[in-house]
Parts: structure tokens; sequence; C-alpha cells
């Protein structure tokens, strides 16, 4: 079973000192390598800042252009990973193994469809 984990950018991110930041992306990037080792990450990428997205709006046929992330809100997705793995239990132990200082990370099953 497949399941996207999409993470939030925590305070540690935008907020800590230079040193704290890359002591904790450095022991990240080391977690994302040995998943990706397992096999259990098939999946994933870091995203730039929200201040870079653009939105598309589609609403009747029509569409329009926002240049701010889909959602106003405190909290920003930092990055997304899929896992795949036996259940989601599997998932949250995963998870759970994940070296950042703070974040939240929501896993969700993915819906796949036959081709």
């Amino acid at each position: 079973m497949k399941y996207m984990l999409l993470i939030t950018q925590g305070e540690w991110m935008t907020n800590g000192n230079h040193a704290d930041r890359d002591k904790a992306m450095a022991g990240i990037v080391e977690w994302w390598g040995q998943q990706f080792t397992s096999g259990k990450m098939v999946g994933g990428q870091q995203l730039q800042s929200p201040e870079t997205a653009t939105t598309v709006v589609l609403e009747r046929g029509k569409y329009t252009l926002l240049d701010r992330p889909l959602m106003e809100a405190k909290e920003a997705i930092g990055g997304f990973g899929i896992l795949d793995v036996a259940d989601l239990e599997e998932a949250l132990k995963i998870v759970e193994t994940m070296p950042a200082p703070d974040c939240k990370v929501e896993v969700r099953p993915i819906l796949e469809r036959p081709s």
C-alpha cells in the first residue's frame, strides 16, 4: 500500500539559528537516504518556500492565477514523500523515526486506480 507523507516546515526551519538548521537538515537528509535505500520510500522531494508558489483556481472552465500558496495558513508544506509499505501501522512506525526537531506529517493512503 502506498502512503503520501505531507510534511510541514517546522519552526526550526524558519526561525532556528543557522548551525541548528544545518545540523537538523543533515539528520533529515540521512534519514531520507536510509528510507530510499530500504526501498520503503519510493518518492519525495523538499519544496521551495511557500512564497514561490503559484495557485491555479479553476471555476466553470476558466482559470485564475494567484501568486501565493493554495492555503493561507501559519503552517506550510515543506515537502512530501511516498512510502510503499504493508499497512498504515508500518507507515506510522517509519514516520516516528524522522529526526525533525518539530513538524507535522499527514499520512494519507494513495488511491491507486487500475490502468
